[in-house]
């Protein structure tokens, strides 16, 4: 970004923080320094637009509106109450899951939200180390719909896109008002009312072709209160083959919380002296199974299928070589 524009973009922030009333696209032009050596009009408003995007992307909540009834145009202003940060104060275990929560995004887009938190973070005086070295690392990968959809979700506005049906290679274009994106056995799912159907509907993100049409305006959509989309997730959604193959694993006590809720407790054992629950879990798709296994580290060992647990150790074995390197 040039100095020019960072400057732009900075008065802009304070001019829209300074009022308490929303200024039109013409009374900012007026008052804030470098949109007065515009062209043209047209020049002028497509450099407003891109500064809004780029306010938006930052995470600045830009909010449109008139001051009265009688306004015909609509204004933009900041409010002090979204925009200004709370105080902060993380422990160091919580700045360091902080930190390695925002490693886990395996998407570019995603990435960079992630990367933008910790900046914010820091400007707050919170020393949040994203290099660290680990042991292993998760990641968490997301469907190509997933930003699109999480934006239209933030900014409340209603989607089009189009979608494969279970079994089928028809597409079908759907309208949908999306309350929330949420993650159901491993799978990407938006849930919200579907304007074709008249109702609730959830869509899974791996389905959905193309691209992702914004559709109305930015908060025209909102979610309702008391909705569990998780519940209506599991309820609604398509129905989920049966395990292919079921593994029992040794858990240690207050942690790996993700493969307790995918499994099932059946007792008490312990590993090398060291106590820990027996956990039976269903797997689905046993050739993944080793990669989410292995980043648990020495949270979870494999007692069956031996071919599983021989992978995990691999793995490991792996893992702790290359750190022994320094590579």
């Amino acid at each position: 970004m040039s100095t020019a524009r960072a400057e732009r973009l900075v008065n802009l922030v304070l001019a829209l923080l300074s009022t308490r009333q929303y200024l039109t696209a013409e009374r900012i032009r007026g008052i804030v320094p470098g949109y007065g050596d515009a062209a043209s009009d047209d020049a002028y408003f497509r450099m407003f637009e891109r500064d809004k995007t780029e306010l938006r992307e930052l995470g600045i909540p830009l909010e449109t509106g008139r001051n009265s009834a009688f306004d015909a145009i609509e204004g933009y202003r900041i409010a002090r109450r979204d925009y200004e940060l709370g105080e902060i104060d993380l422990a160091p275990d919580e700045a360091a899951a902080v930190a390695l929560a925002s490693r886990l995004w395996d998407s570019p887009e995603l990435t960079g939200q992630a990367q933008g938190a910790l900046v914010k973070l820091r400007a707050a005086g919170l020393e949040v180390d994203d290099q660290a070295p680990t042991i292993v690392e998760p990641r968490v990968r997301a469907e190509p719909a997933f930003g699109p959809l999480l934006a239209a979700v933030q900014n409340g506005q209603a989607v089009r896109f189009e979608y494969r049906r279970s079994g089928s290679p028809e597409r079908i274009m759907r309208t949908l008002e999306p309350w929330g994106v949420v993650s159901w056995r491993a799978r990407w799912y938006v849930v919200g009312h579907d304007r074709d159907r008249g109702a609730t509907r959830c869509f899974r993100l791996s389905r959905v072709t193309g691209q992702v049409q914004p559709v109305g305006k930015p908060g025209a959509v909102q979610r309702p209160e008391g909705v569990n989309l998780l519940k209506l997730v599991s309820v609604t959604g398509e129905s989920e083959p049966a395990p292919v193959t079921t593994a029992r694993l040794w858990v240690a006590d207050g942690r790996a919380a993700g493969v307790r809720r995918r499994g099932t407790v059946l007792g008490r054992c312990a590993i090398d002296g060291e106590e820990g629950d027996l956990v039976e879990i269903g797997l689905y798709f046993p050739e993944s199974a080793a990669d989410w296994i292995t980043a648990q580290g020495p949270d979870v060992v494999v007692l069956e299928p031996d071919v599983l647990a021989k992978t995990v150790q691999d793995r490991l074995e792996a893992v702790v070589a290359r750190q022994g390197s320094g590579r």
